[in-house]
């Protein structure tokens, strides 16, 4: 195995902040502000790369401490690893070419209320959850048109009626596995993840805490991240997604970064 400290990219909207506090180290810190603007600290291996670069397959190890400045932030937090579904990027700014895709994931999440991050009504769809995702890959000439077809779901999906046809789909598309971690978020713990082709062992300072036989499929790129951002898909519930406010600043301290590979 090989041990790596990955090159990140800081990325970040006004006012919020990426200290690199060392190698392996930050401090990613959103601002205090109304539920009207979307609020993001992020360090990336992937913002100018197409989704069929990334760089990590399994067998793979991640590693790190965090810790969190409150155990009830508004919003996302997180860390791991995944495709970027939701990106639909036409290559401005720098960024690469991607159309949206199904979810491939395994990381630790963090999602407040009204967030509601589960196709299955037997898993755990917010608080701090040890999460994985594994969805077909779709070929890239296949994207676009799918894209197209897809828009009348999305559109569906803001009608309780829609939304439960939507969730069915998906989970006939898409395998899910997800755990409660737990602890106090705001202490410092060592995180680890350990991604196989046939599952993903979730730890927390040494013990097992889920061990999912749901693998995402790679490539897939790393994302450490606060936000203040919500989705919902509830089973009896319609489609919702916005931004949430934040009565003070945020924060989410990362140190001791490390990922073995082959």
């Amino acid at each position: 195995m090989t041990d790596t400290l990955p090159d990140l990219i800081p990325i970040h909207t006004r006012a919020a902040q990426v200290h690199a506090l060392a190698p392996g180290a930050w401090r990613l810190e959103i601002p205090a502000g109304a539920a009207e603007r979307y609020r993001l600290a992020q360090i990336d291996d992937y913002h100018q790369l197409r989704r069929r670069d990334f760089p990590w397959w399994p067998p793979l190890r991640l590693s790190l401490r965090a810790r969190a400045s409150a155990p009830d932030l508004p919003g996302t937090w997180g860390f791991g690893l995944w495709n970027d579904p939701f990106s639909l990027s036409m290559g401005l700014g720098g960024a690469a070419q991607r159309f949206p895709a199904l979810p491939n994931a395994a990381w630790f999440f963090f999602a407040s209320p009204p967030n509601y991050l589960s196709f299955r009504d037997d898993l755990p769809a917010q608080g701090f959850l040890a999460a994985t995702f594994q969805a077909p890959a779709i070929p890239a000439p296949l994207q676009a048109p799918l894209l197209a077809l897809a828009a009348p779901g999305l559109a569906l999906a803001a009608l309780p009626v829609g939304a439960r046809l939507v969730r069915r789909l998906l989970r006939r598309l898409v395998r899910q596995s997800a755990a409660l971690v737990p602890g106090d978020v705001t202490a410092w713990h060592t995180y680890t993840l350990d991604w196989q082709p046939d599952g993903v062992t979730f730890m927390v300072d040494g013990d097992t805490i889920s061990a999912a036989p749901v693998a995402p499929r790679g490539p897939l790129a790393l994302a450490l991240w606060i936000d203040n951002q919500y989705a919902a898909l509830p089973p009896t519930g319609r489609l919702r997604y916005g931004t949430l406010a934040n009565l003070g600043p945020a924060w989410l301290a990362v140190s001791d970064l490390n990922i073995d590979h082959e």
